[in-house]
């Protein structure tokens, strides 16, 4: 009687460091609220008051998505006097957003094309 091989679970594959970093970029976006601020900020600088009207937030909830952003590298902020003014660390993000909007568009063509 022939007895079957024991197969061992896979052992995880350990995910390289950049695209852990990549991820915790990816996931400080992932928040439509956050990617409204982003958008906004894209334009230029601006004082978290402004930021807080775009969201229609209390102040600590919109200072939280902040915190999480400015963690991730994607903004800066300058304190002058007493208002704290932010913008964009990098730019280029917008150029992510470009891209983002192009699969929405294929993905809405698509869904056209379905019905």
């Amino acid at each position: 009687m022939k007895t079957k091989a024991k197969t061992l679970p896979a052992k995880p594959v350990p995910v390289p460091a950049r695209y852990r970093a990549r991820a915790e970029i990816v996931k400080a976006l992932g928040h439509p609220t956050r990617l409204m601020m982003v958008d906004r900020l894209a334009a230029g600088e601006c004082c978290v008051c402004e930021l807080q009207k775009l969201a229609g937030a209390d102040m600590s909830t919109v200072s939280k998505h902040l915190a999480v952003l400015k963690r991730a590298g994607i903004l800066e902020n300058e304190k002058r006097g007493l208002k704290v003014f932010y913008r964009l660390s990098c730019p280029c993000l917008t150029d992510f957003f470009g891209c983002i909007e192009g699969v929405l568009r294929k993905r809405a063509g698509r869904l056209a094309a379905e019905l």
